[in-house]
Order: structure tokens, then C-alpha cells, then sequence
């Protein structure tokens, strides 16, 4: 295959390592809400019935009418965020442009780059048009996982995943990106790697773990060892963690358990992301039709998280997930807290 031949032809790319605007000091870590985006890759493929080769939602940087609906997509969560008078964290649509994911795709390392540098600059452009004094919009570099997010085969070590991760969160470093943030990470290895690439260029990361049915990652390890061990390999570099891909039924006991048992490594996660559907990874996964699940009932049980999640501050969605179900969740959290 070769290189795609249009790339990013609406977006300039902004000059490198140029208006990264919160990257010292983030302002999720200081109080209050921010709201991010629902299931960019199941909205595009299920709403708005736009294939997505390898659910690779940048291959729509490739042309003006992609790009177009990308930046409605981003500003419609921000008129959510606005409307609930909370923050926004602007994930770019690159959970996929990595090497491997990339290479299957026809992408070569200098078309990754660009498509990487390209989403930014796009995120840029919905941040100048929504961000006020009052509500900061963060610009995060989204880097997916090597492998399948829901199985976790193929396992790199640490040194291993900080050389296959590095070059993107390096080009994410050369942009006004805020932040990375690596999503549906599935064994602790890939995070700890993550973890120092973003360390060795000095930006600020987020790993978000998903989780199986029983709470655990879909290596088998608990999601209190995982975070532990990630924090203990990396002098807790990460700004924080996040839960993604996973209905808040599957972790909720997981974290009540140690809330009452009053164990610090709860505090560290900061983030939720969940499914709409309440299925299991192996039941999605085989499904052909979109689970949208209760968006009033998902809200409700953000609510309930809150109580326990002392220091959530980033609230969105995943798979199945779209406007109605971060609205709810936004509506919840923001009249629990007061805002709106």
C-alpha cells in the first residue's frame, strides 16, 4: 500500500512546540469538572455510517469533508461542556496512528507525523473557538495501544513500549498538545513504557486501563496492582489514571471496596470513561449492532462514582457512547457540584 496523497488539506500545521498553553501546569489537577468527548470511532461508524479501516478515526484528516466532521464532532462536546460551565479536554483522533496500526493502513512514519502534528493543530483550532477565562480546554495527544485494546496478547516489555510509543508522544511533544493521554491500555507493561517516553520529553501523560467484567485489567492483574506498579516504575510521573472502555458495573466494586477500606491509590484516578453498554469486552467485540445503553442511567452512576472518586475531575464516554450519554453524565456531576 502506499502513503494516502491528501493529508490534513483544510488544517495548518502550527509551528512546532508552539502555544501548549497548560503543559506546566494542567489545570484538571486544580478542582472542578471537565467534560470530554463520547465514542468518537462507534459515533462515526454507527451514526454517521462513515467506514473506518482498523476503527482508525484519523484517516479522516485525509480530506476536507473528514475534517469538517471531526471539528463539528469536537464542537459539540464543547457546547455540552459550555453549557454545564465545566473545562474541556480535547482528545485528538489518533488513538490509531501509531506504527503498526498505521503501517496496515498504507501509513509510513513521515504520513504518521504529519497526521499526528495535523490533529492538533485541528484541536487547536476547536480550542480558539470555545475556550473563555473561565473554562480552560486542555489539548491531549491520544495514543491507543500497540495491540487489540481488549486482549492482551503480544506484550512488549517496558523498554519495548517506551521505543514503540516514543516517536508519537515525541511528535506530540513538538506541538502545542497539553498533554498525552494513552487509552484502553490492557497490561501494565505498555503503561510503565508510556509512561517514561512521555517522562524522557517531558509532557505531561494520563494512562487510562480498561478493565474485564470482574474489575481486573484483561491481563488478570487487578487494577490496584497495575496502577501501583506503574507509579512504583516511573516515581509516579503520570499526572493521573483513568477507567476507559468498561461499564461502571464492572469496576464500581473494585473502587467502593477501596474507598472503604481507605486505600490511597483510588485518588490517583482522576478520569472515567465508560461504555454505554453494561456487556462484556468478548460480547461487544462479536456484536454487529451499536449498544447505547441507558444515557440517564450512565449519568446516575457517575453520580454514584463521584462519592467515591474523591479527585475525579475528566468525565466522557466510550464505546456506544455519544452526546445524550455525556450530556447526562455532565447534567449529574455538574448539579451534584453546583455548576449549572
Amino acid at each position: 500500500m502506499t502513503t494516502p496523497k491528501r493529508i490534513l488539506t483544510e488544517v495548518p500545521v502550527t509551528a512546532a512546540g508552539t502555544g501548549a498553553r497548560y503543559r506546566h501546569a494542567l489545570p484538571q489537577l486544580r478542582g472542578g469538572l471537565f467534560a470530554t468527548d463520547g465514542g468518537l470511532e462507534t459515533t462515526l461508524v454507527f451514526h454517521d455510517g462513515i467506514e473506518l479501516p482498523a476503527f482508525a478515526a484519523f484517516t479522516l484528516l485525509e480530506h476536507d469533508e473528514g475534517i469538517a466532521r471531526l471539528r463539528d464532532y469536537y464542537a459539540g462536546y464543547a457546547a455540552i461542556a459550555a453549557r454545564h460551565g465545566l473545562g474541556l479536554v480535547l482528545e485528538a483522533p489518533t488513538w490509531r496512528a501509531n506504527p503498526d496500526w498505521g503501517r496496515q493502513l498504507g501509513y509510513d512514519a513521515a504520513a504518521l507525523e504529519r497526521v499526528n502534528r495535523g490533529a492538533i493543530a485541528l484541536m487547536e483550532r476547536v480550542r480558539s473557538a470555545c475556550e473563555t477565562a473561565t473554562r480552560p480546554a486542555v489539548i491531549s495527544g491520544n495514543l491507543g495501544p500497540r495491540g487489540d485494546g481488549y486482549v492482551a496478547t503480544s506484550r512488549m516489555s517496558a523498554a519495548e513500549a517506551a521505543d514503540y510509543h516514543g516517536e508519537q508522544i515525541a511528535t506530540f511533544a513538538d506541538t502545542p498538545a497539553d498533554m498525552v493521554s494513552a487509552f484502553t491500555i490492557n497490561y501494565v507493561e505498555e503503561a510503565i513504557g508510556i509512561v517514561h517516553a512521555a517522562r524522557e520529553v517531558q509532557i505531561p501523560v494520563a494512562i487510562s486501563f480498561t478493565v474485564e467484567t470482574d474489575g481486573k485489567l484483561p491481563s488478570g492483574q487487578p487494577l490496584r496492582d497495575a496502577i501501583e506498579a506503574t507509579d512504583a516504575a516511573t516515581g509516579e510521573y503520570a499526572a493521573y489514571y483513568m477507567i476507559n472502555c468498561a461499564h461502571p458495573t464492572h469496576f464500581r466494586e473494585t473502587l467502593h471496596d477501596a474507598a472503604a477500606a481507605g486505600q490511597a491509590w483510588i485518588d490517583r484516578i482522576r478520569g472515567l470513561r465508560a461504555n454505554a453498554s453494561c456487556r462484556s469486552h468478548a460480547e461487544l467485540d462479536a456484536s454487529t449492532e451499536l449498544d447505547a445503553g441507558d444515557p440517564e442511567d450512565l449519568g446516575r452512576h457517575y453520580r454514584e462514582l463521584q462519592a467515591t472518586l474523591r479527585h475525579l475531575a475528566v468525565i466522557g464516554g466510550c464505546c456506544g457512547t455519544d452526546h445524550r450519554h455525556v450530556g447526562a453524565i455532565c447534567g449529574a456531576l455538574a448539579r451534584e457540584a453546583g455548576h449549572g
